[in-house]
């Protein structure tokens, strides 16, 4: 997802850069929300990576994949570029009739996903994704890119409220990442909660799965003010950032949709190297753990951060 929302500041860029530019976006169903953001984007075309990655020789697997290849072959386009290049997209790449481009060997992300290229540029790797991605659209369409200018360039209309009431003051706060070494531990969380009691906020913390629900959920089992919401849609997370006062999240992907909806957020880091894909934005903060530890970050370093940052008030 957060490979999504790194491409949303190069849309934006192309389309000032070519007024009458039209997108298609090819994008797994389960984050298709992210690209129908953008006011640039003029539809969406759907795979469904996660199930063809349990069950690729299935003959359901087989009819969308080959559903999908005939959508983007019978699109009348100047140009098909791989924004991943990774052995997913570069997957989707190979099969495609048309020329597709995208990053040569000592640039793409995954050996040997530069094969699925007939088109290829060598963008530094010590460029930020973000930097990456707009730098691969300039060069294939054919303009200079303004490497200080981020602007996601989303519209707010598409989030959708949830059916519950949202308390009047609260933090969203993503407990949850892919990689356990990403993780803050539950106990980091709770000790988090019972020490900001007294700043009458109240915390909401999201969940993908069942999994992450369950671990939400014993976090939240220390504070009445605290509820690990159910499982709700993208539209609707982005909704609720959207109005927080702040977040704190792990190193994951709706750290960066906080950068998208431009919320105050404060995002604790273990083995990710920021300068390469750390969130970035006007109110993107950072906090790195000790030798790539995650769980080297206290809660007191959280709580004082947050106070330099202005986002709560010191105790007197």
């Amino acid at each position: 997802m957060g490979d999504l929302m790194h491409a949303l500041p190069a849309i934006t860029e192309a389309k000032n850069k070519i007024q009458d530019l039209t997108i298609d976006w090819v994008v797994d169903k389960n984050f298709k929300s992210v690209p129908e953001w953008h006011p640039a984007v003029n539809k969406t075309i759907q795979t469904n990576h996660r199930e063809w990655k349990l069950n690729i020789l299935s003959n359901n697997s087989r009819k969308e994949i080959r559903k999908v290849i005939k959508q983007i072959d019978s699109g009348e386009y100047d140009v098909i570029i791989d924004m991943q290049n990774n052995l997913k997209s570069a997957f989707l790449s190979f099969l495609i009739k048309k020329q597709v481009t995208g990053l040569d060997a000592k640039s793409s992300r995954e050996f040997p996903s530069h094969l699925a290229y007939k088109e290829k540029f060598n963008i530094s790797k010590t460029f930020h994704a973000i930097d990456r991605q707009k730098e691969l659209l300039a060069k294939a369409l054919g303009y200079e890119t303004d490497k200080s200018s981020i602007n996601y360039g989303i519209t707010k209309e598409r989030f959708s409220r949830p059916h519950f009431d949202l308390p009047e003051r609260f933090v969203f706060c993503v407990q949850n990442a892919s990689w356990e070494t990403k993780q803050w531990s539950i106990e980091n969380w709770k000790k988090l909660l019972i020490d900001l009691k007294s700043h009458n906020l109240n915390f909401l913390f999201p969940s993908g799965n069942y999994e992450e629900y369950k671990r939400a959920s014993e976090i939240c089992s220390i504070s009445d003010n605290a509820i690990a919401m159910e499982i709700l849609p993208l539209d609707t997370i982005a909704y609720i950032l959207d109005r927080a006062d702040f977040a704190i999240c792990s190193d994951t992907g709706l750290a960066h949709l906080s950068a998208v909806t431009d919320t105050k957020s404060l995002t604790l880091y273990g083995p990710t190297k920021t300068s390469l894909i750390g969130t970035m934005g006007e109110n993107q903060n950072h906090l790195m753990g000790k030798d790539s530890d995650i769980n080297s970050i206290s809660v007191e370093k959280v709580i004082s951060t947050l106070i330099e940052l202005k986002f709560i008030e010191a105790n007197n």
